[in-house]
């Protein structure tokens, strides 16, 4: 017998980490944007391509598919171009996208995918200022990003013992390569390197470097705007929003333009009239396939259907749900219910609708000829204790449901409202469904007898109109557009 101990686990994370380290070393890459080394050791070039390749669709869909009105793509593709142009990488093959979604939003795979939304594209005035955004994704891709990210992470799991992961499930488990991943913050390093190159390359084709700075205003703007439209603190941003994804500050912008180290050209090019046309007509908010907010009604032209909730109450329509607030503690969420379309609704409630919840008084009930089963219990929230009264509604092949959840020492006050919005769901009419149009961006001359009335009177958004109207054309509240100036205000 010896009186030596083998212990087989701390040798191989000895020989994990030697490897890890011998690896980092070895791994070390000239980053071909900014000269300087860079860790990229897990993840070539050709494995960027790849996952870009394979994570396309999959963003694609995820952002409410491509947007192919007014041939915007097109002309996002020819800016995206003449900034590849005038990278450290011209003849690389990049893929420029405007995705269908009123978020204001971009980001970008590895491997040269660039993504924007048509909600950016609505907040920006000129093509300077599109040119900055596209150009700031641009960075991050030639400057290879995602892949000292990634390998980053791979290092860091390794090191801190991954030994399962490292041995058993392969690197490539350890960082989740769908959305959620992609749009994570970049470290405030790498986010400051896609400014500075951002601000390179526009200076380089041409364009107003000061573009980046005008649009950045323009982003707290509509951020604060729609954290306040929502019912909450101006200081609030989305998780989504690009506030959030791209946390900037006027004196960082000024920082990567000094080093930059690039000289503008004298008559730097903004591109205002080129770009107003290209986005005027252009979606504005929610489409058709999104459903509508109209005041306190969501309409559904495609689902075919309507509801309205009680006054007092926001809507804020999101991607997975329908939800609104009244600030007081009451919330109503209106999604789908697959589960439900081939069962009997009352069946549903008692064993279908959540394995956690257990509803009491379930019955069937007639919703305006649409058949129907609401029950109620009694949850703990964080909030203090709450009632959950659920609706679920058979609406063609599909399932809806209501989910109404109320302070429980108010139940009693919301129970007319919240029966009101039970019953004022119904199917739409087909005259109805010629009646309910999409919202958007039209161009507008400033003429001389035009006043700041004029343009708030010409939108027909639902609310805070003079404040969208400043914050969509980069003014402050109050202030009027000057005569000649071309400006977007919000139709159907």
């Amino acid at each position: 017998m010896s009186w030596f101990k083998f212990s087989p686990n701390k040798h191989l994370m000895a020989l994990l980490t030697a490897v890890a380290l011998s690896t980092a070393l070895a791994g070390c890459s000239t980053n071909r944007a900014t000269g300087e080394d860079s860790f990229t050791a897990f993840m070539s070039p050709d494995e960027e391509k790849k996952i870009g390749s394979q994570e396309h669709p999959k963003m694609v869909k995820e952002f409410g598919g491509q947007y192919t009105e007014k041939d915007l793509q097109s002309y996002v593709t020819e800016i995206g171009e003449k900034l590849v142009a005038v990278s450290e990488t011209p003849n690389e093959k990049f893929t420029f996208t405007v995705l269908d979604s009123p978020v204001v939003n971009a980001f970008a795979l590895p491997g040269g995918y660039v993504y924007i939304t048509r909600g950016l594209a609505a907040l920006a005035t000129n093509e300077a200022e599109l040119a900055g955004v596209i150009a700031h994704e641009i960075g991050h891709v030639v400057a290879r990003h995602s892949a000292q990210r990634y390998s980053r992470g791979v290092l860091t799991q390794i090191l801190a013992g991954g030994l399962s992961i490292a041995i058993g499930n392969g690197a490539g488990e350890l960082i989740n390569t769908g959305a959620s991943a992609y749009l994570k913050s970049f470290s405030r390093e790498h986010e400051f390197e896609a400014d500075m190159l951002g601000v390179r390359y526009i200076t380089r084709a041409g364009y107003d470097p000061d573009a980046m700075a005008t649009f950045l205003e323009k982003l707290r703007a509509h951020s604060r705007l729609q954290a306040v439209l929502a019912g909450r603190s101006a200081d609030d941003v989305d998780q989504y929003d690009f506030m959030a994804t791209h946390p900037r500050t006027l004196d960082r912008i000024e920082q990567a333009h000094q080093s930059a180290n690039v000289t503008a050209v004298q008559n730097p090019e903004l591109g205002t009239v080129r770009y107003m046309t290209a986005i005027d007509g252009i979606l504005y908010g929610d489409g058709p396939d999104q459903g509508y907010v109209r005041g306190r009604e969501f309409v559904h032209v495609p689902l075919g259907f309507r509801f309205e909730v009680p006054e007092g109450f926001t809507i804020n329509n999101q991607p997975s749900a329908v939800i609104a607030t009244d600030g007081k503690g009451a919330q109503i969420v209106f999604e789908g219910a697959p589960k439900a379309k081939d069962t009997r609704l009352d069946r549903y409630l008692e064993s279908g609708f959540s394995s956690k919840i257990s509803l009491r008084d379930v019955e069937m009930i007639d919703i305006n000829g649409l058949e129907a089963a609401t029950g109620s219990t009694d949850v703990s929230l964080r909030s203090g204790s709450a009632r959950l009264r659920v609706v679920v509604i058979r609406h063609g092949d599909s399932a809806y449901q209501f989910l109404f959840i109320t302070p429980l020492d108010q139940t009693e006050s919301y129970n007319l409202p919240l029966r009101h919005t039970t019953y004022s769901f119904r199917s739409l009419s087909t005259n109805e469904k010629k009646i309910y149009t999409p919202l958007r961006i039209k161009v507008r001359a400033v003429n001389p007898e035009y006043s700041l009335q004029t343009f708030i009177d010409d939108m027909q958004v639902d609310r805070a109109p003079a404040e969208t109207f400043a914050t969509i054309n980069g003014l402050r509240e109050g202030e009027a557009p000057e005569t000649g100036s071309l400006v977007k205000v919000v139709r159907h």
